[in-house]
C-alpha cells in the first residue's frame, strides 16, 4: 500500500518523537517508522536501564559501608540480580510503552513498524507499505561494536544490551574496554559481589579524558577491588580450562586470564548499514556514520541525520540538541547550528564525572596563555560531610579574554555541579562571573567559585 506524507522519521529514539510531536504540532502529517523498541537506545538499553542498575549498586555499596557512617555493620554478601533486573526492567518498560502510546495517539502522526529503506528519492518501504515525503530524517541509532578479534566468533561473550538480561551475578566478570560503558558496567558488578576485571588496550582507562582524571578514576575502581590491566595491545578470545579467556600480549609473554563472563565494551557502530542509502545519494563515513552540515543535513537534498547515525555527539542530550536544531531551522525560522554546541558529557561510575568543554590537553595543545584552578574533593565539604571525598575539581581559562576553557569534575555530584559552569560558557560570561557568585552551603557547587579565585598559570 501507498502513504504520502509530509516527512518520515525513521527511528523512535530521544530525537525522534520529539520531532515528530513539534511537526505534527505545526500541521505536517507524519510517518513514525520503528523496527524494535520505542525510545531507541537511551530508553531500552542505555541511560534508563543502566542508571537504575547504578542506582541499586550504589544502594549496595551503601549498606557494605554501614560502619564507616556509625551505624551496625553489615554484610551483603552478593547481590539477587534477578531482583535488580526487575526492578530495572519497571522503570524501562514504564519508559517505553509511555513513548509508544504518545506516538501511537498522537493527531497526524501514523506509526509503522519493520525496517526502513529507501527504494527511490523521497521514497522509502517499510514491509509492503511504501511511503512518500518530501522530507525524511534518519534517527537510527547505534548498536554495540563486535570487534574483530582474534576468537571472538568461537568463545562467548555478552554486549552493553544482552547483559542488561542476566538473571544470575557473573562469578567473575571481564570487561574488554576501559572506557565509559565498560567502566560503569565494572564498578556496577563488582558492588553486586562478582569479580570483575577490566581490559583495556590503550596505556590507560578513558583515553579521551586527562591523564590525571584517568589516574583518579583508576584509583577509584581499585580501591573497590577491580582489577584493571592497560596496554593490553593484543587482545584474543580463547578458552581455558573450559572457561571464557582474554589473552592481553603480542610478544607471547603470556598475560591471559579466564573468568565466567566476557563483557565486549568497545565502541558502538551506526544502524546505517541496511537503510539503501546508497539509492539515494546518502554518504556514509568509513565507520558507517552519516555526515552531516551544520544544519544536520545529509548528502541528499531533502534527508536529515540525527542522534548517535550522524556521528556528532553519540549521547542522549546531542540528539536531543540535533531535534532541536531541525525544529528551530524548520519551523521556527531560527538558525541554530550544530557548531554552536559546547561538548559536554559525564562518566557515571560513584563518584561521577562531568566534563564540559576543553580538556587539559586540548588547552595545551592550542598553545595559547591559558589558567588553570584545581581542588581536591577532600577540600569540599558536602563531600567530607558524605563520606564522598574521592576525586577532585579542574578548571581552565584563557589568560587574555578570561573566557572560560573547560571543567572536569570528578567528584559527588559532579555531573549536576558542572551545569553552572557550562551555562556560564554559553553566555560567554568570564569566569569572574561565578567567582562573584553566592552559591548555597553546603553544595558542591559553592566550591565552583573557590576553584576559579585559585587560578595559576598552565605552564
Amino acid at each position: 500500500m501507498e502513504h504520502t506524507f509530509d516527512a518520515i522519521v525513521v527511528g523512535a529514539g530521544q530525537a525522534g518523537p520529539s520531532l515528530v510531536g513539534r511537526l505534527t504540532d505545526a500541521g505536517w502529517k507524519v510517518a513514525m517508522v520503528e523496527r524494535k523498541l520505542f525510545g531507541g537506545t537511551c530508553v531500552n538499553a542505555g541511560c534508563t536501564p543502566t542508571k537504575a542498575m547504578v542506582a541499586s549498586a550504589y544502594a549496595a555499596r551503601a549498606i557494605q559501608r554501614a560502619a564507616e557512617y556509625g551505624l551496625p555493620s553489615q554484610t551483603l554478601g552478593k547481590v539477587d540480580l534477578a531482583q535488580v533486573r526487575k526492578r530495572k526492567d519497571a522503570i524501562v518498560m514504564k519508559s517505553r510503552t509511555g513513548i509508544e502510546n504518545w506516538l501511537e495517539n498522537m493527531k497526524g502522526c501514523t506509526v509503522f513498524r519493520g525496517t526502513a529503506r529507501f527504494i527511490a528519492p523521497g521514497t522509502m518501504q517499510v514491509n509492503d507499505d511504501i511511503l512518500h515525503a518530501p522530507k525524511i530524517f534518519l534517527n537510527v541509532g547505534a548498536r554495540p561494536t563486535i570487534p574483530e578479534l582474534p576468537g571472538v566468533h568461537e568463545v562467548e561473550h555478552l554486549t552493553s544490551t544482552t547483559i542488561l538480561d542476566l538473571g544470575t551475578l557473573p562469578e567473575h566478570l571481564i570487561v574488554v574496554g576501559g572506557s565509559y560503558v565498560g567502566l560503569e558496567f565494572a564498578q556496577m558488578f563488582r558492588r553486586f559481589g562478582a569479580e570483575v576485571t577490566v581490559v583495556e588496550r590503550a596505556p590507560k582507562l578513558v583515553s579521551h579524558e586527562d591523564d590525571d582524571v584517568s589516574a583518579e578514576i583508576r584509583k577509584i575502581l581499585e580501591a573497590e577491588g577491580i582489577r584493571v590491566e592497560t596496554g593490553s595491545d593484543c587482545i584474543r578470545l580463547a578458552h581455558k580450562d573450559g572457561r571464557p579467556a582474554i589473552h592481553m600480549d603480542c610478544g607471547g609473554e603470556g598475560r591471559e586470564i579466564a573468568g565466567s563472563h566476557i563483557l565486549l565494551a568497545m565502541g558502538r557502530t551506526p544502524n546505517t548499514d541496511d537503510l539503501g542509502l546508497e539509492t539515494v545519494g546518502v554518504v556514509r563515513d568509513k565507520h558507517g556514520f552519516i555526515p552531516v552540515n551544520d544544519t544536520l543535513e545529509t548528502s541528499a537534498k531533502g534527508v536529515w541525520a540525527i542522534g548517535d547515525c550522524n556521528g556528532r555527539g553519540a549521547f542522549t542530550h546531542t540528539s536531543y540538541n540535533d531535534f532541536e536544531i531541525v525544529a528551530a531551522n524548520l519551523l521556527d525560522h531560527e538558525p541554530r547550528k550544530v557548531s554552536d554546541r559546547i561538548s559536554v558529557h559525564g562518566l557515571y561510575i560513584d563518584p561521577p564525572l562531568g566534563q564540559v568543554g576543553m580538556t587539559e590537553r586540548e588547552v595545551r595543545e592550542r598553545g595559547k596563555p591559558a589558567l588553570m584552578g584545581l581542588r581536591p574533593m577532600t577540600k569540599v565539604g558536602r563531600a567530607v560531610e558524605k563520606g564522598e571525598s574521592q576525586g577532585f575539581m579542574k578548571v581552565l581559562v584563557d589568560a587574555e579574554t578570561s573566557q572560560i576553557l573547560g571543567a572536569s569534575i570528578l567528584g559527588v555530584g559532579g555531573d549536576e555541579a558542572v551545569h553552572c559552569i557550562l551555562t556560564a560558557m554559553y553566555a560567554k560570561q568570564p569566569y569572574t562571573l561565578l567567582t562573584h557568585s553566592v552559591h548555597i552551603h553546603p553544595t558542591v557547587s559553592e566550591l565552583i567559585p573557590t576553584v576559579f579565585e585559585d587560578l595559576k598559570p598552565l605552564t
